[in-house]
């Protein structure tokens, strides 16, 4: 796919991990990784693309990952989870203001005195009127994980794409930090990685974007520049398409 002059995208939903804010930290929040985070955001807004962050927890607590460990109920897990999204969530609210965007916090968990209750019409009205939106405490829901509220968030956005943050700069045949085997895809469909079990995001996730017909693109965020990159219509990791 050729370079666009002009992005390709007016609407998209950008999934961050927890693990994307810590940076080289063992846990916790990076502010230098905030700070060209938001610079990069605020360089979408430029470009007039609408732009929704929806921002993992993993960095400070994984529901799933914690109760296993600690022994602590699932749904506690989860909950808990959802919390450390609100907080990765304020953070990068903070951090786009300082970079003079405007930013709403909207929670489907309802704690009025740190941000706005998730409401589509509102969240949609933010969007029309050139806002940043952060969407945290995931579905409101144990057992969803932020990758199906990415999801989801995007159908009900009407967005035109989901881009996927990883670690890794696409989708791979197996772990590419194991096997040296393990081959890239440029592109798949939906119903293929279902098959394989790939495990780029939840199956739920999956299914609901292949129901909606909305594509995906899963690419590496060490290089931030890859944010716009995608956005432009350069050929950045792998797109899934129904």
């Amino acid at each position: 796919m050729a370079k666009s002059k002009r992005p390709i995208y007016k609407r998209i939903v950008l999934k961050l991990s927890g693990e994307a804010l810590q940076g080289d930290l063992s846990s916790g929040i990076d502010q230098k990784v905030l700070r060209a985070l938001a610079e990069k955001i605020k360089r979408l807004r430029e470009l007039k693309i609408d732009v929704a962050l929806v921002v993992g927890g993993g960095n400070i607590f994984r529901g799933a990952a914690g109760s296993s460990r600690d022994g602590i109920d699932r749904s506690t897990g989860d909950y808990m989870g959802m919390l450390a999204t609100v907080i990765n969530g304020l953070a990068l609210q903070d951090m786009l203001e300082k970079a003079g965007v405007v930013t709403r916090v909207l929670t489907a968990i309802e704690m009025q005195e740190l941000a706005e209750p998730y409401i589509r019409r509102r969240a949609m009205r933010h969007l029309q009127k050139g806002r940043v939106i952060i969407f945290v405490g995931g579905t409101g829901n144990p057992y969803f994980t932020t990758d199906t509220t990415a999801a989801l968030r995007a159908i009900e956005m009407n967005a035109d794409i989901v881009l996927k943050a990883t670690k890794v700069d696409g989708i791979y045949s197996a772990d590419p930090m194991s096997s040296k085997k393990a081959k890239k895809f440029d592109s798949m469909r939906y119903i293929d990685v279902l098959k394989k079990r790939l495990k780029v995001m939840d199956a739920t996730a999956i299914s609901l974007c292949m129901d909606n017909n909305l594509p995906l693109v899963v690419f590496n965020i060490k290089n931030l520049d890859n944010i716009e990159r995608v956005v432009m219509g350069e050929k950045i990791g792998t797109i899934v398409r129904g």
